[in-house]
């Protein structure tokens, strides 16, 4: 059995094991996600003494810096980052495990220094020469990064020692693209030393899906179209392009961008099966299930069954916000999309005619990602003449920001008359273990030093969700006036039509 597998079903989900020493080279240390949130996290590990007993960090980008001065940015930014606040004492400690390495990503000169660099001050202790590599850099430098480790020979691992790489999304723009970046990957690391990211799958809550499904008994038995109605999917920005944000999203889209990764992966774990153990390949075998199921729509389907659409001007907490068309580095006639709702159907033996709802939007009144299953009511009989009476029992998962869970009930209103009200049972996670979650990318990072790959994506269920996606973003190209793009105001829960979208089966979307 690989180790990764062994690694998994030991730990299962919780059990903490300590990385044996290696090196963490980033590609693109200078950019805005290793100062927000590798560096973050990579301290707050340390705080709590969970990092190898040797780990050095090793910063590669193109711009001319010190060991001393990149050391100095990153506290900067760690000091507004850290979720645990920072302690200069602490951070010093930490700290002397960096070393930056200047280089040209299109240099093949600048991977064998980079090799030279290793080398040396991995000889100053007597221990493996494990190699951890994360591309952190902008997507089309994949490929190009992949190629030139390989001719430095970074991708083989000496005697004893593993080698690996990380690979942040976005994981292709569509299949055939996937199929190219998967195929280098490939051709450079083996699929057991490939760690294709997805930060919700780091999230606690996403953790807890598996041990909120099939490990209490109150949920599993329910947890099927006998029971739920339909579920919800939401994930709502107020956030719009800041940045320079608008040239990347006016390629991608809300469906791309969040969808094809984020939204799918959340879906994925909510319908999967039972895996046969806690290992990282059975899992993921449950998830691409999954995605194999999801049912494919034609370009009638899509018009029926998709809504996408951009915001317009409008406020949010007060303050005027402009349209979506209006925003810097966006095509004044973008048909790209800032919001989309779907509704689909996993044609399995669970899943059969329960439709999932899917949402995504920018500038929507609040930050949050939540999934709800609606469970059908029972029948109304004895309550039929009262009032909220027809609601029916909801679970709601909060992804974030305010991580943990709520089940949504009937009860009777304390008086002397008969008076139903719908009642809240409240899971948070800061009041029932008296502290926060650690950051998603803390548990993902340790994770890929272990070699535990279950919270990763796989090549397949990466190509899978492709398959999925391609077939709305092909009918939205190929008919424009069949499927066009609906408007709705900045701070807005999104377009009328996504309302129409569920109130075509007697649903609404969920108040948040």
């Amino acid at each position: 059995m690989p180790e990764s597998s062994v690694t998994s079903l030991r730990r299962g989900f919780k059990t903490r094991q300590i990385p044996e020493s290696c090196s963490l080279i980033i590609f693109g240390a200078t950019g805005d996600l290793t100062h927000r949130k590798l560096i973050p996290a990579l301290y707050n590990l340390s705080l709590n003494n969970e990092l190898p007993e040797i780990l050095r960090i090793i910063g590669f980008a193109r711009r001319d810096k010190t060991d001393q001065s990149w050391q100095e940015e990153l506290e900067k930014s760690n000091s507004k980052n850290s979720r645990s606040g920072h302690d200069s004492k602490a951070w010093n400690k930490f700290a002397t495990s960096f070393s930056y390495h200047r280089g040209d990503l299109n240099d093949p000169e600048s991977y064998k220094t980079l090799s030279e660099h290793l080398d040396k001050i991995e000889s100053e202790k007597d221990v493996n020469h494990n190699r951890l590599f994360y591309l952190s850099t902008a997507p089309q430098f994949f490929p190009v990064v992949l190629e030139n480790l390989k001719a430095a020979g970074l991708n083989n691992a000496n005697t004893n020692a593993w080698s690996r790489i990380i690979i942040e999304k976005p994981f292709g723009s569509d299949l055939k693209s996937a199929q190219d970046l998967n195929q280098a990957v490939n051709e450079t690391f083996s699929e057991t030393d490939t760690y294709r990211i997805d930060h919700y799958l780091g999230k606690e809550t996403a953790q807890n899906i598996m041990v909120l499904r099939f490990a209490n008994s109150i949920f599993e038995p329910l947890w099927r179209s006998r029971f739920i109605d339909h579920v919800q999917i939401t994930c709502a920005e107020h956030l719009g392009m800041e940045g320079g944000r608008g040239g990347y999203y006016d390629k991608a889209g809300a469906t791309r961008d969040m969808v094809q990764n984020h939204l799918l992966q959340l879906l994925s774990l909510i319908a999967m099966e039972p895996p046969t153990d806690l290992s990282a390949d059975s899992v993921r075998d449950e998830k691409v299930k999954v995605l194999r199921t999801i049912r494919k729509m034609n370009a009638k389907q899509v018009t029926e069954n998709v809504v996408r659409a951009q915001y317009e001007d409008g406020s949010i907490d007060g303050e005027p916000v402009k349209a979506y068309r209006k925003e810097d580095r966006v095509d004044p006639e973008s048909m790209t999309e800032s919001y989309v709702a779907m509704r689909l159907y996993i044609d399995n033996w669970r899943w059969e005619g329960t439709p999932f709802y899917i949402r995504m939007g920018k500038r929507l009144p609040k930050k949050t990602t939540e999934i709800s299953l609606h469970l059908k009511s029972p029948p109304n009989v004895l309550f039929q003449k009262l009032p909220s009476a027809g609601e029916s029992n909801i679970l709601t998962i909060r992804i974030q920001p305010d991580e943990g869970m709520s089940v949504l009930m009937l009860s009777k209103k304390p008086g002397t008359s008969l008076k139903i009200e719908p009642v809240k049972m409240n899971f948070h996670y800061w009041s029932s273990f008296e502290k926060g979650s650690p950051e998603a990318y803390e548990r993902l990072l340790i994770d890929a030093m272990i070699g535990d790959a279950t919270l990763f994506a796989r090549r397949d269920e990466v190509e899978n969700a492709w398959v999925f996606i391609d077939s709305i973003e092909e009918a939205w190209h190929e008919s424009q006036e069949k499927t066009p793009m609906a408007e709705y105001p900045a701070g807005s829960w999104g377009p009328k039509e996504a309302d129409h979208l569920l109130a075509e089966m007697d649903h609404e979307w969920r108040t948040l």
